[in-house]
């Protein structure tokens, strides 16, 4: 496979691995309304970090077998990136789940979304390089589409606890992606680095659940339904490894500039599938969880983002080359002049 079209398929990977993101919203808004029924008066933090807890190590557990044929081969590399992303996800995690509790959920998600700009702003640092106008065209249209979506109201708009938690969440967020695209990791085997992040990422939340807990049956009570457990499966199949596993495979092929405005699509497939899946989910497990509807404001800023990524990874105009005189070229006037002389 060529550079262009291994670059392009990766691309619609990373699409996909968004929209897997965008169904985490829904999903996780419904496991929450199910364990309301089972956990009366529970704590949201407990709540929040059990699931990461739950999530990451089940995914962790089940790529430990299937691993096992390579891991002989396991190296020093696939640990340091595999530590560093689980770092890097579950501290950025555990500062925005506590930032929601001091900001609204839009500017929450309005504010996560600062990555897109943190990133070329640290690439023009190490290179020493201004960004393109392209880049800087694209990355005010995600920030534009994202207030939009988020429904961010400027009047009221200020910087607390909650706000510098969300930035300081994307600000890690943006280590993330770095992290992910350094050169030295190029061959590590993404199996390998996945299952220590996602246990690096259970860690990181497991203080959290534990001295939240108020009563230790709680962690079984909290998944002790099959809508809960049905979620659960969700979240682990489609969100985690259908998420992380495309970013961790497929992010190498693309900068880390074009690869943060990708991610930025992640509200818009959350905007869409709000649109259906709590209807879905409601029926299922009996919820009060309804729809959202189709509005301007999800056409606009779907719009604006979208528009953003066509742009960044549009192909960058030929250089025009020097018209030559095919009858007289310069080769030969140099020889004319050479025995004219």
């Amino acid at each position: 496979m060529s550079d262009d079209r291994k670059r392009s398929h990766a691309i619609q990977m990373l699409v996909l691995a968004t929209a897997f993101w965008g169904l985490s919203f829904p999903a996780t808004k419904a496991l929450e309304l199910a364990q309301q029924k089972l956990l009366p008066g529970g704590s949201s933090w407990f709540v929040a970090s059990l699931c990461i807890v739950y999530r990451f190590g089940i995914a962790a557990l089940i790529l430990l077998p299937l691993s096992a044929r390579t891991l002989d081969r396991f190296n020093r590399l696939e640990l340091e990136q595999g530590v560093g992303l689980g770092l890097f996800a579950g501290v950025g995690l555990l500062l925005q789940v506590d930032g929601l509790a001091y900001t609204a959920a839009s500017t929450s998600a309005f504010l996560t979304q600062c990555y897109c700009l943190f990133i070329p702003l640290w690439v023009a640092w190490r290179k020493r390089r201004r960004p393109s106008a392209k880049v800087f065209a694209s990355c005010a249209m995600v920030i534009g589409g994202a207030a939009v979506l988020a429904k961010v109201d400027w009047r009221i708009l200020r910087i607390g606890r909650g706000e510098w938690e969300t930035i300081a969440a994307s600000v890690i967020f943006t280590g993330q992606i770095l992290w992910l695209e350094r050169p030295k990791y190029a061959a590590n085997q993404v199996k390998h680095f996945s299952f220590v992040m996602f246990g690096v990422m259970a860690l990181v939340c497991l203080p959290v659940a534990l001295l939240t807990t108020q009563r230790p049956a709680d962690w079984l009570r909290a998944y002790g339904s099959v809508p809960t457990l049905g979620f659960l499966v969700v979240l682990v199949v489609f969100c985690t490894f259908g998420g992380y596993l495309l970013m961790n495979r497929w992010q190498r092929y693309v900068n880390a500039t074009r690869a943060g405005l990708i991610y930025c699509i992640e509200p818009v497939f959350a905007s869409l599938f709000a649109l259906f899946l709590p209807a879905w989910f409601s029926s299922w497990a009996l919820l009060d969880y309804a729809n959202e509807t189709l509005t301007g404001q999800l056409l606009l800023g779907g719009g604006l983002i979208t528009a953003a990524n066509l742009l960044i990874h549009s192909p960058a105009a030929a250089p025009k080359r020097p018209q030559t005189d095919t009858a007289n070229p310069p080769g030969r006037d140099r020889e004319a002049d050479r025995i004219a002389g």
